[in-house]
């Protein structure tokens, strides 16, 4: 499976100590160069899964770079480039700009749903607390009642 990400679920998932999910679902996460980047200014060290790899194709790039972020750009060209099977995003807009393009997407809600049902995550709510509280990562009441409900964590 070839799987490449943007920062914020890399990110957010170091920031919590539950980056491992990503192996565990994925194998190997392929980053660009500007995700590296970023990564690498928040965490000391990058886990050893995560490959980092130059998308070649300029002129979409550069017309991704006039709607989005470069990581966001890169981590989209990239996705496109290597025919990837998932792209992790969260950002709205580069949600929507992936899917336009025809790039299958999963978040980081996505990424603990699925483990919770592989049994790799006991609770869902215990990591989404956390990246609430120690990531400030934000989510709509509805999407996290959907995806509780959606792993038994929740009535309804």
């Amino acid at each position: 499976m070839i799987v490449v990400s943007d920062t914020s679920c890399l990110s957010n998932l170091l920031t919590v100590g539950h980056v491992h999910l990503l192996a565990q679902l994925f194998g190997e996460i392929i980053v660009p160069p500007a995700v590296e980047e970023e990564l690498k200014r928040f965490h000391p060290t990058i886990p050893e899964f995560v490959k980092c790899v130059t998308p070649q194709n300029v002129s979409f790039l550069a017309r991704l770079r006039t709607e989005l972020h470069r990581g966001e750009a890169e981590a989209i060209c990239l996705a496109r480039e290597l025919n990837a099977d998932r792209l992790l995003i969260d950002e709205k807009r580069g949600r929507e700009v992936a899917l336009r393009e025809g790039i299958a997407i999963i978040g980081i809600v996505g990424v603990l749903v699925s483990s919770k049902q592989k049994g790799h995550l006991s609770s869902v709510t215990h990591v989404l607390e956390q990246l609430e509280s120690q990531a400030g990562f934000r989510l709509s009441s509805t999407v996290k009642a959907t995806a509780l409900r959606a792993v038994g964590e929740t009535g309804g």
